[in-house]
């Protein structure tokens, strides 16, 4: 039986050849001590693993080991990136850091029990080599008071009445001479009523927890899946009603396999966002360069013809969104 880290068949090792050109091409390389390239995939469903290099046509999972190479491959090219959807089931993240090595690390919660909290853990992996766990590790979780009471009368439009679906975790990292905090979140995913106040209430938190990390030193990002439609819808308008705000390159990029941006139905569900500077909260101190996705569709597995949905069992439904950031030497 074949191994993550053994050496692919030829025709696979091409492909993986061609995967590595295209990222070259359209997501910066990382340079120690000089830029820091922050991610965020939602790899869906990703949990199990077909121990061999393709798949067959009544194997399960279809996500097999080219398609982890793969993902792996997009994965490396970042100094920390966010993953969504991780399930209970670690064998694929497991196997993944097997094969990115002993220079990786990986952080993530418990899964999220419960029909609406869709079994799912959210996880970061980092190279250790150019960032480092600093020290706060923690999940948002709203106090109770903050909370509405659904049995009276009377409560506000869109207020939150429960603890958020799955909770956000938040841990910080230090690159160089910067610290930073990374937030990442799952929205749930159901009506749009359920979204905005959920939305809302994240947006809220975070504000009033960059005043306090700034007091640390620390920059705060969010990341993640939002479940947001588009700008100018109120979902959106939830999201970034305390200040946070996305790179403009972010605007304009699709974010699922499905659709194009210039499509009606895209929605703009994964975003990385970080807060203008405002009253007792300042802006970020890192150096922004520029921000983008990576289409991986025609080039993640190119030899297997297959449909939009087929790629998204194997590698996702979403691109992951990249945000680059310059460092100053020491």
């Amino acid at each position: 039986m074949p191994t993550i880290t053994d050496d692919p068949p030829v025709d696979i090792q091409s492909d993986l050849t061609e995967l590595h050109a295209a990222l070259d091409e359209n997501v910066p390389s990382r340079k120690i001590d000089r830029n820091l390239l922050i991610g965020t995939w939602n790899l869906c469903n990703f949990g199990s693993l077909t121990d061999e290099w393709v798949a067959g046509a009544d194997a399960s999972p279809k996500r097999d080991l080219h398609s982890l190479r793969a993902i792996a491959d997009v994965v490396r090219r970042f100094d920390v990136v966010a993953i969504q959807e991780v399930t209970g089931d670690l064998r694929a993240i497991r196997h993944m850091m097997r094969y990115l090595g002993d220079d990786w690390g990986l952080a993530m919660t418990d899964v999220t029990r419960g029909s609406d909290q869709g079994y799912e853990r959210l996880a970061f992996v980092f190279d250790r080599r150019t960032t480092q766990p600093s020290g706060l590790v923690g999940e948002i979780v709203v106090p109770d008071e903050q909370l509405a009471d659904p049995s009276h009368d009377g409560i506000a439009p869109h207020a939150l009445t429960r603890q958020f679906a799955r909770t956000p975790y938040a841990v910080s990292f230090r690159t160089g001479s910067e610290t930073f905090v990374l937030v990442t979140l799952h929205v749930r995913y159901g009506a749009v009523d359920d979204r905005t106040p959920e939305l809302r209430e994240i947006a809220e938190w975070l504000d009033d927890w960059a005043k306090q990390v700034h007091s640390w030193d620390h920059n705060l990002i969010a990341l993640g899946d939002f479940n947001i439609d588009r700008m100018g819808d109120p979902r959106y308008e939830a999201f970034v009603s305390t200040g946070l705000r996305t790179p403009e390159e972010l605007h304009s990029v699709p974010r699922t396999i499905y659709a194009d941006v210039d499509d009606p139905a895209a929605k703009f569900y994964d975003q990385i966002a970080w807060f203008t500077e405002g009253d007792s909260r300042p802006a970020l101190s890192l150096d922004f360069r520029r921000a983008g996705s990576f289409d991986f569709r025609r080039v993640a597995l190119p030899r297997r013809e297959l449909t939009m949905r087929q790629l998204a069992h194997r590698i996702s439904d979403h691109y992951p969104l990249w945000a680059e950031f310059e460092l100053s030497p020491f």
